[in-house]
């Protein structure tokens, strides 16, 4: 491994368990809205990541880097071949594992995977591979557009393929479970879903398109792994009397259609998109009103399963002298978070606020036997923030008083950044370099 890949390397591992088919967890929704739902060309995209309630999200920046040939990079479980450069990315990650829930790369490629459940979910998926969350960050560092990625990730399904257990809180030891993942640019979106090494993808050209824990790619499928219904005759899972191959029918675990298995998460997620979107002027408010929808779970506030991070992103068209712009909460529950901004600049920097301990080789993750023991992984934003959760669970009037002043400043800066982008000038670039941090230690006096 060289240097600048060992610099930024976070292996690791995780416990839990995907393979009980009774019961999965409901968990993370993922958006987009394509022109003509929004305004000025641009593609808005947004991701809730819910995890296991006591997970700590990080936010974290890799710059873009060349690589050594033979250089490997450490993934949460195995090594992998390196590609010659990686692009810059921002990442929103369980801060035990390499990989990462959702993010974004400086060719303006966003990524958010889902947990999904099929068929072919069994024991051997907790055997060590990649992570879906691996794939997505491998994905980002290595696509220059949507499509790229697209082919990047079909042929990681393929070799060396996905598995590994995918938390490390103690009683979920054996979780593991298929991916399906949500592609954007400012040109285009793609939807990828899996089935074990199998998987289809329907690309959106226009409109709103969201996705959930199930398998949702029907009939229209754009890509897909080769030979793909073929290899499902052969499992048995397909014959021409069921009519035209539809990929969630064949794969999902309830075996039905899309439509007639639709969560209420992902249909009333839909719901908003659309009715958000009705006068062709969706942006970035409308993605975090999504995001903070509590009544429909897509915004987890309790329970197991949180929502541990958010994202949001505003994807300018190709050709436009505007940037794209990407806010992270990096705190639990986007109803009592912030969002604050980040842009790709040659000097972009996000602090330290929001990383979380390190702790090399004596990290539990890392060691074999994996996860005997738990450490404190929480990063100074998120012991800020529990600081705002625990007044607001004691319903202290001071706790709705101080969320109310973040909501007011969270507002002014995206009016700031709307003015800064509408009208962007190359020298902006250095005022915009820090602003992640900035906001970041703006948020953290508050809690002070």
């Amino acid at each position: 491994m060289c240097p600048t890949c060992s610099q930024y390397s976070f292996a690791a591992g995780g416990v839990m368990m995907a393979s009980d088919k009774a019961s999965p967890p409901s968990s993370c929704d993922t958006f987009v809205a394509l022109p003509p739902a929004t305004s000025n060309g641009q593609v808005i995209f947004g991701k809730n990541s819910d995890r296991p309630g006591l997970e700590v999200q990080e936010v974290v920046y890799i710059p873009e880097m060349d690589h050594s040939p033979g250089c490997k990079v450490q993934c949460t479980y195995i090594e992998m071949d390196q590609v010659p450069h990686t692009h810059a990315v921002i990442l929103s990650k369980p801060s035990w594992m390499w990989g990462a829930e959702m993010g974004s790369n400086d060719q303006g490629v966003c990524i958010g995977n889902e947990a999904v459940w099929t068929k072919l979910n069994g024991p051997e998926d907790l055997n060590e591979k990649l992570l879906g969350m691996d794939i997505l960050r491998l994905a980002l560092e290595r696509a220059s557009s949507a499509s790229e990625a697209v082919d990047i990730i079909g042929q990681l399904l393929d070799s060396p393929g996905q598995g590994g257990p995918c938390s490390e809180e103690p009683g979920q030891q054996a979780w593991s479970y298929h991916n399906s993942f949500l592609i954007a640019d400012g040109m285009n979106a793609w939807v990828l879903e899996t089935a074990g090494k199998y998987w289809a993808a329907e690309h959106i050209t226009e409109g709103v398109r969201n996705i959930s824990n199930e398998l949702t790619i029907g009939t229209k499928i754009d890509r897909c792994s080769p030979n793909l219904e073929e290899e499902a005759r052969k499992l048995g899972l397909y014959t021409e009397s069921m009519g035209p191959f539809n990929f969630s029918a064949v794969f999902s675990e309830s075996g039905k259609v899309p439509e007639n298995r639709m969560s209420f998460r992902y249909r009333h997620g839909l719901k908003m998109l659309k009715d958000l979107s009705a006068s062709g002027k969706f942006g970035v408010r409308d993605m975090f009103k999504i995001l903070r929808d509590e009544e429909s779970g897509i915004c987890m506030t309790d329970g197991g399963f949180v929502s541990t991070g958010s994202q949001v992103s505003v994807l300018s068209p190709q050709g436009s002298p505007s940037p794209c712009c990407h806010w992270f909460t990096a705190t639990p529950n986007p109803l009592t978070s912030i969002y604050k901004p980040f842009i790709f600049t040659s000097k972009a920097a996000i602090g330290t606020s929001t990383l979380s301990p390190d702790f090399g080789e004596e990290d539990p993750a890392r060691k074999s036997p994996r996860f005997q023991s738990q450490v404190d992984r929480r990063h100074a934003l998120y012991r800020g923030h529990e600081t705002l959760r625990d007044m607001l669970g004691r319903e202290d009037p001071k706790g709705m008083a101080l969320l109310e002043n973040l909501r007011e400043l969270e507002e002014k800066c995206v009016e700031d950044m709307e003015e800064t982008l509408i009208c962007w000038q190359e020298e902006n670039a250095a005022k915009v370099a820090h602003i992640f941090q900035h906001m970041a230690n703006l948020e953290l006096n508050f809690y002070k």
